[in-house]
């Protein structure tokens, strides 16, 4: 079964390797990564929203830290408007050469046609996404720049602050509801993405961001990568109200592949069974119904179940739900049919 992924961070992994050997890899195989264009053909992985994340400075003791029993790690300091532009350039340079040297195996797509015609061709289908806007000026020039090139989703903040909007930290146990959300540019964000026909995505804001957008934005509400809060009271996560209002806008979110954001003690810890996922998977069909649930693995960008371990583990994911009883027809939507649906209702192209 064919899968389109709503989140991964391939373009920051091999963004941040100063050797060729992690471009090669993406399209040859043979590395550690959780995502290759060998582990995406083995495993069903079809296509997906590829993050550019401009990445703060930050120790590499994050995920140790998150380790822990409880943990509230401090917002890294907001980026500059030039770093953030640089690192973005950068990393959709990247993607093109990707496309550009895979032989057809990877195609970047700019509309739903385009997704379901390099699919049908066994191309991995690309969207370019943004996870941090600070490449993006408050007058939104460069927005425009941005989605010539191809941009079609953007996450307005990672979890720190910007210029348009304050992001949810890294904490457990903690609300989602944590501080101001969004500043007058994230507004006028907002309306023009709503213009232009860009996904929104609500992962990284916190509780207050996200209802101002949910009031500004005639658009579905989408979390790409976002789990159940009542299950896992991490900060990133989405509370029953928050989901609620996802389902009323015929919204979609993604089920975040990351422990720590799946795990009732909050924990990074590849030694999660995928009972744990389903679990949250069976919340978030109660509150979303059939055509609001997605996945959204955080590829590249997190620890995940050993049980998965990478692309090429998504069929013993979709098997494990199928002996828990979810048959063909939801599975299909859980899979792909979902976000090709929301992007659809989202773009104008």
């Amino acid at each position: 079964m064919k899968v389109f992924d709503g989140h991964n961070d391939a373009l920051l992994r091999i963004y941040l390797d100063p050797t060729p050997s992690a471009f090669d890899a993406f399209l040859a195989g043979g590395s550690n990564a959780h995502i290759d264009l060998p582990k995406a053909r083995a495993g069903g992985l079809a296509g997906g929203l590829f993050a550019i994340f401009p990445p703060s400075p930050m120790n590499g003791d994050m995920f140790d830290r998150m380790s822990a029993a409880g943990y509230d790690l401090a917002l890294p300091e907001p980026l500059a408007h030039p770093f953030g532009a640089d690192c973005t350039i950068a990393m959709t340079s990247i993607l093109m050469r990707l496309e550009a040297a895979s032989a057809g195996g990877l195609t970047i797509c700019r509309s739903v046609a385009e997704i379901e015609a390099a699919m049908a061709r066994d191309s991995l289908a690309a969207v370019l996404h943004i996870e941090g806007a600070e490449a993006i000026d408050p007058d939104l020039r460069m927005l425009d720049v941005l989605f010539a090139a191809g941009l079609r989703s953007i996450g307005m903040v990672w979890s720190r602050h910007n210029h348009f909007a304050h992001g949810v930290p890294m904490r457990f146990p903690s609300s989602p509801d944590t501080g101001a959300g969004l500043l007058e540019p994230g507004r006028r964000l907002v309306a023009r993405c709503n213009e232009l026909g860009i996904l929104l995505d609500l992962s990284h804001l916190n509780e207050r961001g996200f209802w101002e957008v949910a009031e500004l934005s005639d658009a579905p509400l989408v979390a790409t990568h976002s789990n159940v809060h009542r299950l896992c009271t991490v900060s990133r996560n989405l509370t029953d109200a928050q989901l609620d209002a996802v389902a009323r806008s015929r919204g979609v979110v993604g089920l975040n592949f990351a422990t720590a954001f799946l795990r009732e003690d909050g924990r990074m810890d590849a030694d999660t069974p995928l009972d744990t996922m389903r679990r949250h998977l069976d919340a978030m069909l109660e509150r979303l119904g059939e055509d609001g649930v997605a996945l959204g693995s955080d590829f590249d960008g997190a620890t995940i179940p050993n049980a998965i371990g990478s692309a090429e583990g998504l069929p013993g994911l979709l098997h494990h739900l199928a002996s828990a009883g979810y048959g063909d027809a939801l599975l299909e939507k859980i899979a792909h049919r979902n976000w090709l649906s929301v992007l659809g209702r989202t773009w104008k192209s």
